[in-house]
């Protein structure tokens, strides 16, 4: 039984954000998007795990004390901040540090969390819910200031202006300047668009 509520969840899960990438230009993102999921190093975890009102890799984590599925998933999947963590020699030497994660990322990674919001709280979901399950978080998540500022900048458009005009802006405003605000040397720039769009 759990394997059918599972598939459907993730399937649904993944038109949800197909739906989001497609309104914005991301056609390949949109498709590709968590096709991990049915790897069965992910989808059988999903399954043993599932409890349909939260993500089973958390309850897997409660269990094990660590989530194999997501150990799996974050480093195959490039919307995920996790994905773009590596040592650091210069800044914490020994330590992690984020890298700075493409603009089409951090859309796909916006996309991702409206899906997953809207996928586990059901009638529930407003278009604050991706914002406050962000602010919820214990600490801060480890991301590099370019990431922060453009996702924290998407996430108050979203619960501001709703996600009609949101998107209208990734696709009119933001995507057609990835390459400038890809550049890490560009932060000023995106700071200052930012501050712009608050």
């Amino acid at each position: 039984m759990n394997f059918i509520k599972h598939f459907k969840t993730i399937t649904y899960h993944k038109w949800l954000v197909m739906k989001g990438c497609f309104s914005v230009g991301l056609y390949r993102q949109g498709i590709c998007h968590d096709l991990s999921k049915y790897m069965p190093s992910e989808f059988w975890v999903g399954v043993k795990y599932y409890q349909g009102n939260r993500s089973p890799n958390n309850a897997e984590r409660e269990e094990k004390g660590y989530s194999s599925a997501w150990l799996h998933h974050k480093g195959r999947n490039k919307h995920h901040y996790e994905y773009w963590i590596d040592y650091s020699i210069r800044y914490v030497p020994g330590g992690m540090a984020p890298a700075p994660m493409p603009v089409r990322y951090i859309v796909e990674m916006l996309m991702d969390r409206i899906a997953a919001c809207k996928v586990y709280r059901k009638d529930t979901y407003t278009n604050h819910s991706p914002l406050e399950y962000y602010m919820s978080g214990k600490d801060p998540a480890p991301l590099h200031e370019k990431t922060r500022l453009l996702l924290e900048m998407l996430l108050n458009m979203l619960d501001k202006e709703g996600e009609k005009n949101t998107f209208y802006f990734i696709k009119r405003e933001l995507l057609p300047r990835q390459g400038e605000f890809d550049d890490i040397h560009n932060l000023d720039v995106l700071k200052e668009f930012c501050r712009q769009h608050v």
